[in-house]
């Protein structure tokens, strides 16, 4: 990662209570390049929101804080830097910062858009954790989501974010 990395963290966009959380692992070097998050024209997001009905319409990335409106917020684990997961240092994901964000805030739900942001919450390796609605058994309710990345479209499916979406109108 570039030394101005630190200049291009996507901040949060939290609140207590809110329905549901969508919880990456770190911007993208679109996203960190202009502030937005989701920000690449190949990335799924945006359009995944709309097509599931968590969005009224089709959001641009630089519309992130609007999501709040919606009961929804926006995060990462890695706040100081981005890039493509394997090439983060895992002691930048901030674990234990997050889990203070989880207990403070109480969201009802955390929907992790990758299987390496739910292996960081759940403790699990990626191998382990299937996508969909993940059984727990105290806290937040668990999606963990096909990454929307256009470098993962092998693994691309919207069923869970539609199981997602179902659980936010619910």
């Amino acid at each position: 990662m570039p030394p101005s990395a630190a200049a291009h963290i996507l901040p949060d966009r939290l609140a207590p209570g809110l329905r549901l959380w969508f919880v990456g692992t770190a911007a993208g070097p679109k996203s960190a390049a202009v502030g937005a998050y989701y920000a690449h024209g190949g990335n799924r997001f945006w359009r995944t929101l709309h097509e599931t009905g968590i969005t009224p319409r089709l959001y641009a990335p630089e519309e992130f804080p609007l999501m709040l409106d919606l009961g929804v917020g926006l995060t990462d684990f890695c706040k100081t830097g981005w890039g493509v997961d394997a090439d983060i240092a895992r002691e930048a994901f901030d674990v234990a910062g997050f889990k203070r964000k989880v207990a403070r805030l109480k969201p009802h739900g955390l929907a992790f858009t990758s299987k390496t942001a739910a292996s960081l919450w759940l403790g699990k390796p990626t191998g382990k954790i299937e996508t969909g609605m993940y059984p727990i058994s105290e806290g937040p309710t668990v999606f963990v989501l096909p990454s929307p990345s256009g470098l993962a479209t092998s693994y691309w499916s919207i069923a869970p974010w539609r199981e997602a979406a179902a659980f936010l109108r619910g």
